[in-house]
C-alpha cells in the first residue's frame, strides 16, 4: 500500500479521515520473540486491528546470550549492530525508541506525537536495554511507565497505545 501525505496533527482528531490518509508504515525493531502462545495472540489481535491504518513489520532480531560474568556493554554494543544493519534497510529518520527514561506520554499525547510522522521505527531492546548508539540515533525516547515490564509485555502494550492513538485520530470511540 501506498503511503499517503497525512495531515496536520492539530486537523487529524475527530475528522472523518479515510484508511489512505492514515496509513503509513510502522517497523518495530525488537530483540526476542515472543514465546508465549498468549502474547502472541494478544499482539496477533493488536495487529489485526491495526491493519486498515497502518502497514506494520515486525524485525525480530536474535538476542544476545549472556551470563553474569559477561560485559552488559559488549552484549548491547553486538545487539546494537544487528539493530543498525537492520535501520539501514527501512531508510527512514523516525526513530522512537522504549527506555526506562524516556518521556512518558499520555494517550492523546502520543496519538498527537505519531500524527505528522509518516514512515517511522520503534525499537525495543532486551533485558539490559539498548546501546548508546542507538539512543543517539532515536528522534524520540518513549517510557510506557516507571514500572519495569519484560520486553514481550512492552511489545503488546506499544501496539495497544499505537491502536488507541489512531483511535483517538479518526474520532472512534475506544479511548474515553
Amino acid at each position: 500500500m501506498s503511503v499517503g501525505t497525512q495531515p496536520a496533527a492539530e486537523n487529524i482528531r475527530n475528522t472523518n479521515l479515510t484508511k489512505s490518509q492514515l496509513m503509513s508504515h510502522i517497523h518495530l525493531i525488537c530483540l526476542g520473540k515472543l514465546k508465549e502462545t498468549f502474547w502472541r495472540e494478544a499482539e496477533a489481535e493488536y495487529l489485526k486491528r491495526l491493519s486498515p491504518y497502518y502497514k506494520i513489520t515486525i524485525h525480530e532480531l536474535k538476542e544476545e546470550g549472556f551470563s553474569e560474568k559477561d560485559s552488559p556493554e559488549k552484549v548491547k554494543q553486538k545487539e546494537a549492530e544487528k539493530i543498525i544493519a537492520d535501520l539501514e534497510k527501512i531508510k527512514t529518520e523516525n526513530v522512537i525508541i522504549l527506555d526506562e527514561h524516556g518521556k512518558q506520554y499520555s494517550s492523546t499525547e502520543l496519538s498527537d506525537l505519531l500524527s505528522p510522522l509518516a514512515d517511522l521505527v520503534f525499537i525495543i531492546g532486551g533485558p539490559l536495554g539498548l546501546d548508546e548508539k542507538i539512543i543517539a540515533l532515536s528522534k524520540n525516547k518513549i517510557s510506557l511507565s516507571k514500572l519495569t515490564f519484560t520486553h514481550q509485555m512492552a511489545r503488546v502494550f506499544l501496539f495497544e497505545q499505537i491502536y488507541r492513538a489512531a483511535m483517538i485520530k479518526v474520532g472512534k470511540k475506544y479511548h474515553y
